[in-house]
């Protein structure tokens, strides 16, 4: 069930001031330990991580956000672009005092943490790029998270929200009804269909190629980087971790076997395992 994992430790949810937005946070772990921020994809939000947060917690001092304009964060009238996402995110650091980080981020998540290593090398100790968006511009993928993202608010029914989670993973029966019972709750909120139009000006063609992260931009990255990608990934073959992989200076590639686009939750014994290796070796 939702929250169950959390349950069984401590951690803090409050709402930070992040430049006039109001930014959901949860955290977890000892003050002095080393920061960890966890990303999540586009739509989503903090949840992603629920079965990731203690583990990491007993070896860092754990962030998950919702992302501007995502969860139940403050919704800017303005479209969402991968600098937007980066600024608010550095401005969130600044708030508790985080002055380097180590990053992990899963699909946008991982795209806004490419960004930020490459604008902000000196505040970015390891970098975790987790199914990873920002290499490619697949209209057939674009159109599909697109569809699912807007049918799913613009009249919010459970089924329709359950199709979109379900399209995250290889296994469907991973999606539990309370997980479903959290996107719906966000996504019926007064203001969602405005929101996912912002959130979703990334997959309309002309707003994602200048946002996409040229190759060349991805060799000026210093930091030690873990790209973690699936064999049932449904934004991108294994191919497009293997570029990540590739031209990242110091980086190396793990394939995680019968997970889709959200392998810290639906195999999040192995997702924990190897991100812990890689964070603390």
């Amino acid at each position: 069930m939702l929250w169950t994992d959390l349950a069984q430790g401590e951690f803090s949810l409050q709402y930070v001031g992040v430049n006039g937005v109001r930014t959901r946070c949860l955290s977890a772990g000892q003050r002095e330990a080393p920061p960890l921020v966890f990303l999540h994809g586009s739509g989503g939000h903090l949840e992603a991580y629920q079965r990731n947060i203690l583990p990491h917690a007993t070896h860092f001092r754990v962030f998950a956000i919702d992302m501007l304009g995502h969860g139940f964060t403050d919704k800017p009238d303005h479209d969402y672009e991968i600098d937007h996402y980066v600024d608010h995110l550095m401005a969130f650091c600044d708030t508790q005092g985080l002055s380097r980080i180590h990053l992990s981020g899963e699909s946008l998540g991982g795209w806004v943490a490419v960004r930020a290593a490459i604008r902000h090398p000196e505040r970015i100790g390891k970098l975790v790029l987790n199914t990873a968006g920002g290499l490619t511009a697949d209209p057939v993928v674009m159109e599909r998270l697109r569809t699912l993202s807007m049918n799913a608010v613009r009249n919010p029914d459970r089924r329709a929200v359950r199709q979109r989670l379900e399209w995250l993973m290889h296994d469907k029966s991973v999606v539990t009804d309370d997980l479903v019972e959290m996107r719906y709750r966000i996504y019926s909120r007064p203001g969602a269909e405005k929101m996912m139009e912002h959130i979703m000006c990334l997959q309309v063609m002309e707003i994602r190629r200048r946002n996409m992260i040229p190759i060349e931009d991805l060799r000026q990255i210093k930091a030690p980087t873990l790209v973690v990608w699936t064999d049932h990934d449904p934004t991108g073959k294994v191919e497009v971790g293997e570029t990540f992989a590739r031209e990242i200076p110091d980086a190396r590639l793990i394939v995680m076997e019968n997970c889709g686009h959200w392998p810290q939750y639906e195999d999040a014994e192995t997702f924990n395992r190897i991100h812990l290796e890689f964070l603390c070796g």
